[in-house]
């Protein structure tokens, strides 16, 4: 039978996956030492690993090419895809937070106020919910130049730390939800899969919790 196909996103939660299929058991030398290769065999999980950008692991797993991602939570609520999340994986911890220029405030009395961030499908909900009508602007880079430059009054933006921010001379007005790694199935996937896919989950959760 092939191999089951997992997507996962680049960067740190890459590594944090190296260091979890380690405690798996799993000898993990052809993913740190992979060159350009893009797809990496680990046949003592049963698995076939890429490497993607968090919005290419949705799509992958979405469209069946990936049984499998781990991707942030906030890729997640941002590009609203049908898959099943199965796992919270304890680590990339950071919150969803709006924030704005130090001393000042979300609200201006009547005035519609105007929202900077990378992510405007979080954004317009969470002000949806609030009942504030909001202008959004849609920001790639460092989002937190906005405020500084007066395109906006506040952003929706992920916090870790804080020290970016703090550094900008901006400050947190309110959170708005916690988010981490989680991973991810392929609806038909898990129908089709679906003892295989339990039994990798089994053994993930295990190396996450300890338990």
């Amino acid at each position: 039978m092939k191999p089951l196909r997992m997507a996962l996103t680049k960067g740190r939660l890459e590594r944090h996956m190296v260091e979890l299929f380690s405690r798996m058991g799993c000898d993990c030398t052809e993913l740190t030492d992979k060159g350009r290769r893009l797809i990496i065999a680990l046949p003592e999980l049963g698995l076939e690993v890429l490497l993607a950008k968090a919005a290419d692991v949705v799509t992958y797993v979405e469209h069946g090419v990936c049984d499998l991602g781990v991707v942030g939570k906030d890729t997640i609520m941002e590009c609203a895809k049908p898959f099943y999340e199965i796992l919270d994986m304890g680590f990339g911890r950071c919150r969803f937070a709006v924030a704005g220029k130090k001393g000042g405030a979300l609200r201006d009395g009547y005035r519609k106020l105007c929202i900077a961030t990378k992510y405007p499908r979080v954004a317009r909900e969470y002000f949806d919910k609030k009942g504030m009508d909001v202008e959004l602007i849609k920001i790639e880079g460092s989002v937190e130049l906005a405020p500084l430059l007066g395109l906006s009054d506040a952003i929706v933006d992920i916090v870790e730390t804080g020290a970016t921010l703090r550094e900008n001379g901006l400050e947190v007005y309110e959170y708005m939800q916690d988010i981490s790694a989680r991973l991810i199935v392929n609806l038909t996937s898990m129908k089709m899969r679906k003892r295989e896919i339990e039994r990798l989950a089994a053994g993930i959760r295990k190396a996450v919790t300890g338990i």
